[in-house]
């Protein structure tokens, strides 16, 4: 009994400590305060995946028209066997001297459809499987993390990459501007599945796996240390990044990346590349890895590096630049309808 009286003497009471229905009142207030945060926590927790997916999309597509001439040029070196060109600079002269500047956006409705259904199913996918790796505290692992980044690049590279970069491919590396066998991005597909069968859409699949997988891993986990480094920013803590600032972050977080995966890169446009109406040089992945380094040396695998890192780097910091803005207006909608 003196227990009991002591700890109720402790506790605050209510302006009339005999009104009960009152503080059954301020009791309930509180629990359905609790519940309201709750439901619109799990609201915002559901919706993150789609809203970082859309998000995603609207950079691809920007990214898509600024650096479609790089890719252009990237492609080509890659599949440059005689020494046609010297280099990315003469590259580029050579392709606008010879077949004009519209040939430097060649393939870009395929770019950019791809691009933006890329983004998309991207983001999305990682931060569902953030989503499903944190633990009870709503904390991610290095290790979770990369292994999230690392699933997503292979359903995305599954999903849309795979097929789409083979009529991007095969659209890049048509010379000149009449006389095309591929007319266009729906004609090429039509064209590739009716000759090839469905499956030759899929060409080169393993390497684009391995390039995909790896390229994610480095990238959300880089972003996420570099925020964290820099602006003090982490995951679902409401803080907004300036436009800058994620400019900054997603251009240093995506040059790891390509790097990384540039003997993937290489292997994987040399297989796209390959028409079964041709002559099939390459017969697998592994088949390329060996064979390309075997006949024009190690560095081969890494041709196409500079476009890529003035490409990649430049269009992640587009993408994040884009995706960072929009999940941060969706943050901060969601706090002000707590607090109304």
């Amino acid at each position: 009994p003196d227990a009991i009286e002591a700890l109720a003497r402790a506790m605050p009471a209510p302006a009339n400590a005999y009104d009960v229905p009152a503080l059954r009142r301020l009791r309930g207030a509180a629990s359905a305060s609790e519940r309201t945060e709750k439901r619109s926590a799990a609201r915002a927790a559901a919706l993150l995946p789609l809203v970082k997916g859309v998000s995603g999309s609207f950079g691809g597509v920007i990214e898509a028209c600024c650096l479609q001439p790089v890719d252009v040029v990237k492609t080509r070196l890659q599949l440059d066997k005689s020494g046609q060109y010297k280099g990315v600079v003469d590259c580029f002269k050579k392709i606008h001297a010879e077949e004009g500047v519209g040939a430097l956006w060649k393939g870009l409705n395929a770019f950019a459809t791809h691009l933006c259904f890329k983004y998309m199913l991207r983001m999305g996918t990682n931060a569902t499987f953030q989503a499903a790796l944190r633990d009870e505290e709503g904390k991610l692992t290095t290790g979770k993390r990369m292994a999230a980044g690392f699933g997503a690049g292979v359903v995305e590279a599954l999903c849309i990459v795979t097929p789409f970069e083979v009529v991007k491919i095969r659209l890049q590396q048509q010379k000149g501007s009449v006389n095309l066998k591929y007319k266009g991005t729906l004609h090429a597909a039509r064209t590739i599945m009716k000759e090839e069968g469905v499956m030759a859409m899929w060409n080169g699949a393993g390497p684009t796996i391995a390039r995909n997988g790896t390229n994610q891993m480095c990238l959300f986990t880089a972003k996420a240390h570099v925020d964290s480094f820099l602006w003090g920013k982490h995951d679902g803590d409401g803080m907004a990044l300036h436009p800058v600032q994620s400019l900054i972050s997603g251009g240093l977080a995506a040059t790891i990346g390509p790097v990384a995966t540039g003997p993937f890169d290489v292997v994987k446009t040399r297989l796209m590349a390959q028409s079964k109406a041709g002559v099939i040089k390459y017969k697998s992945f592994l088949h390329a890895l060996y064979l390309i380094p075997k006949e024009e040396g190690m560095l081969a695998m890494w041709k196409g590096l500079l476009p890529r890192l003035m490409r990649i780097p430049p269009g992640q910091a587009i993408t994040f630049m884009v995706a960072d803005g929009v999940v941060s207006h969706f943050e901060k909608s969601f706090s002000q309808e707590d607090d109304d």
